[in-house]
């Protein structure tokens, strides 16, 4: 089996995308303190089972950049794209509620919004 990389400009956005969120979800998995920090987090308050909800989150994401990859369909870049795009809605509801309209929150929003856009791109036909 031989990895499939699109030729269409569209679809290689959605795969680049797609492998962008795996990539961080890798990181997550393997190396959730450092995530912790990223995201402002102490590291000395966190218990086990923080770690374990840093993991699993970016199990999550591994595993659906990974199936978008895999998988290279249509439905698939779309589930993608639109689940990045509610962790995008949640941190700006979060900035607007919470008060939290930082350089780092802004910056993670912005990521977000990008990596749910180039699938959703693909799919709408829109590139």
């Amino acid at each position: 089996m031989e990895l499939y990389f699109p030729t269409e400009l569209g679809e290689q956005l959605a795969f680049i995308c797609a492998a962008a969120t795996a990539l961080l979800g890798l990181f997550a998995l393997v190396f959730p303190a450092s995530i912790l920090r990223l995201t402002a987090f102490q590291i000395g308050q966190v218990r086990p089972e923080g770690y374990a909800a840093v993991r699993s989150a970016g199990a999550h994401h591994l595993g659906l950049g990974l199936a978008a990859i895999m998988l290279a369909q249509d439905w698939i870049y779309m589930v993608l794209g639109i689940a990045l795009g509610f962790a995008a809605l949640g941190r700006l509801v979060s900035c607007a509620f919470d008060r939290a309209f930082t350089p780092r929150n802004i910056a993670f929003f912005l990521l977000q919004v990008v990596l749910a856009g180039g699938p959703l791109a693909y799919v709408f036909g829109t590139i």
